[in-house]
């Protein structure tokens, strides 16, 4: 049986006084020339191996030539074993997740085993910008990797979020937790698997739902026999889509599992007295949300995609800061090179127009055979596709033969978003397409794949091989220039300024013919597996966090985008994902990095390290705050200078 924190030993959240740290504001009439960040080496000792931990600092130059040096460090907010009090009166650690009715969700793996789950899996920030004269964060907390048994866990667990009320030091700027309390998404029909998100610039966050249950397969499962689905549940591939266990977790009531309500957008307001509203945005299409991230316009919007085959997908809604209704398109890309991880043009195709009151209906009315007609060979009159959804393990799979029933056109790219994108001709090959980020005084967006292969490659089974010979396992960083004036596929003008024109590689990872003596197997001086991205506009700094079974400790980079300069600036325990990143350049005049890590510890085993002990490495983990897939941590790099 795996082994869990008793939550009773577990810290509660509470106001702390901070001890003071070096004064990071700047002189308000010194104007900054330019911000440099000095890089740290990776670690090389256990100690360092199994902390979240920053020796890097920042070299700020001002317009008289005068320099100046902040050293930086790791400040963790808190871990997600800790505990808070949850709306019912409960003492719940920050990671468990509420059902329809407010209250924990049980992990009943180990019969007569009473205990909580607990997410290890920390994910997305928003700090928000100041709010009735108070600081915010809100963190996904996106899954819980194992069950008491040792039993994966992800993605059949409904997931969660906390807010944080913040106490700032306005002599040093270091954050401390008020309180804590859970987001409730009773209204959302639950989350599903948050990944990334963003923070509008009307001060609102932007959840994600990544994976979204296969709505195909979802029925096919449901119309078993008692017998099939006997045989299917021995063979471990009963529920296949997770849905139905989600929907007993979640409500109580496996009947009411619907894949066709998960997979959206949830947009989170924080209210003046600290409260939350949650509303889920169908009309921005179902997919594999990775992160949605809006442009300056407050309008367009460009879209992660995780997984194999999937896609580029942009919305723009009808008015500003208001994303109830609008026009979703999918991009065809147009390869024009191979080099430096590939590049192309951006074709943009409409798949149609909707509210989310529209969409919402139709996902509670309609299942997969209603939309869908299928074959299972080349037929006269069905389209051949390949993306997500349809393969089996997420990375490659079989080939659809579909065509939409009559009518049916918006029950398709809303609920369908990818396949019926695929369908118009849109490029399903993109694998692993994960954070994005905006430089708007350039007008650039910047898009991470944290593996650019498989779907990427040259498959001429495919039914479709619009991007060939492009294979980065360590991942690329890509980088979009928007434009305005452009048309779509059919000639019409796109009612948007800040449409992307063309994508090609920016920053790509590099692998190692063989593991270095710590276990590496992509170079430790590039990045491996781009995951999230966040842009500075101030500091005129694109971070780069990590997701990468190629580096043994995941890594937060800074690559200013005028100097070209790459320096590493934190490190987390090894096995650990680093995650939530976000740059915020201005809160109440002091500047974060906001950056969580998740599952330590996972995978090491599995390692060839040779400069360390490996075993010794593993008990260090094991026997630290976090242990091994247990706990999680969020937090921030402390000691940036006040940058405007």
């Amino acid at each position: 049986m795996k082994k869990k924190a008793i939550l009773s030993s577990a810290m509660v959240l509470s106001v702390c006084v901070p001890a003071v740290t070096s004064a990071l504001p700047v002189d308000a009439a010194a104007k900054v020339k330019s911000v440099d960040f000095i890089g740290m080496d990776a670690p090389n000792t256990i100690e360092k191996m199994t902390k979240p931990y920053s020796e890097a600092s920042v070299k700020v130059t001002y317009a008289n030539g005068d320099t100046k040096l902040f050293p930086l460090t790791y400040k963790e907010l808190y871990n997600t074993g800790d505990q808070i009090i949850s709306k019912n009166g409960e003492k719940i650690a920050a990671g468990t997740p509420l059902d329809v009715n407010g209250n924990p969700i049980k992990d009943k793996s180990y019969a007569g085993y009473d205990v909580n789950y607990i997410s290890d899996a920390p994910d997305a920030n928003s700090l928000f910008r100041s709010i009735n004269g108070e600081l915010y964060l809100l963190s996904h907390l996106e899954y819980d990797s194992e069950d008491v048994m040792g039993n994966d866990a992800w993605r059949n667990v409904p997931a969660s979020m906390t807010l944080t009320k913040l106490y700032q030091n306005m002599k040093t700027g270091e954050l401390e937790v008020v309180d804590a309390s859970k987001v409730d998404f009773a209204d959302a029909n639950g989350l599903w698997v948050p990944c990334n998100g963003s923070l509008t610039p009307w001060n609102t966050h932007l959840g994600s739902e990544e994976y979204e249950p296969d709505a195909r397969q979802f029925e096919i499962e449901l119309n078993m026999t008692e017998e099939e689905k006997q045989e299917k549940y021995l063979t471990n591939s009963y529920d296949s889509t997770d849905a139905f266990s989600f929907a007993q977790l979640y409500f109580g009531d496996r009947s009411k599992a619907n894949p066709y309500l998960y997979g959206y957008v949830p947009e989170v307001i924080v209210n003046e007295d600290g409260s939350t509203k949650v509303v889920k945005h169908y009309s921005v299409g179902r997919k594999s949300h990775e992160q949605m991230l809006m442009m300056p316009d407050e309008k367009t919007a460009y879209f992660g995609d995780d997984g194999g085959y999937t896609m580029l997908f942009m919305y723009i809604a009808d008015k500003a800061k208001d994303l109830s209704a609008g026009t979703l398109y999918a991009a065809k890309f147009n390869q024009t090179g191979t080099e430096n991880g590939g590049a192309g043009n951006l074709q943009w195709i409409e798949l149609g127009h909707a509210t989310d009151a529209e969409v919402e209906a139709l996902a509670h009315k309609y299942k997969f055979s209603d939309i869908f007609e299928t074959a299972d060979k080349p037929t006269e009159g069905f389209t051949a596709i390949k993306q997500y959804t349809g393969t089996e393990g997420g990375d490659y799979g079989s080939i659809e033969y579909l065509k939409v029933k009559p009518g049916m056109e918006k029950a398709a790219a809303f609920l369908e978003s990818r396949r019926y994108a695929a369908m118009q001709g849109a490029t399903s090959e993109f694998n692993k397409m994960e954070g994005l980020a905006v430089n708007g005084a350039d007008k650039k967006v910047y898009v991470a794949l944290a593996d650019a292969s498989k779907g990427m490659e040259a498959n001429e089974k495919d039914p479709a091989d619009h991007i060939k010979g492009i294979k980065n396992k360590a991942g690329v960083v890509y980088e979009l220039d928007l434009k305005g004036g452009i048309k779509d596929s059919k000639g019409k003008i796109i009612k948007s300024n800040q449409v992307a024109t063309n994508m090609e590689g920016l920053l790509q990872g590099k692998l190692l013919d063989k593991p270095d003596t710590f276990g590496n197997t992509a170079d430790p001086n590039m990045i491996a597996s781009p995951d999230n991205l966040s842009y500075s506009e101030s500091m005129r700094t694109l971070f780069i966090g990590e997701d990468s079974g190629y580096h043994v400790n995941n890594f937060v980079w800074a690559y200013n985008i005028d100097t070209k300069e790459l320096d590493r600036i934190l490190s987390v325990p090894a096995g650990a994902e680093a995650t939530g990143l976000m740059s915020a350049d201005d809160r109440n005049g002091f500047s974060y990095i906001m950056s969580n890590f998740q599952h330590a510890g996972d995978g090491l085993g599995k390692k060839e390290i040779t400069a360390v002990n490996k075993d010794e490495l593993i008990k260090a983990v094991e026997s630290s705050p976090y242990g091994v897939n247990q706990f999680g941590g969020v937090g921030y790099i402390q000691g940036l200078p006040s940058i405007k």
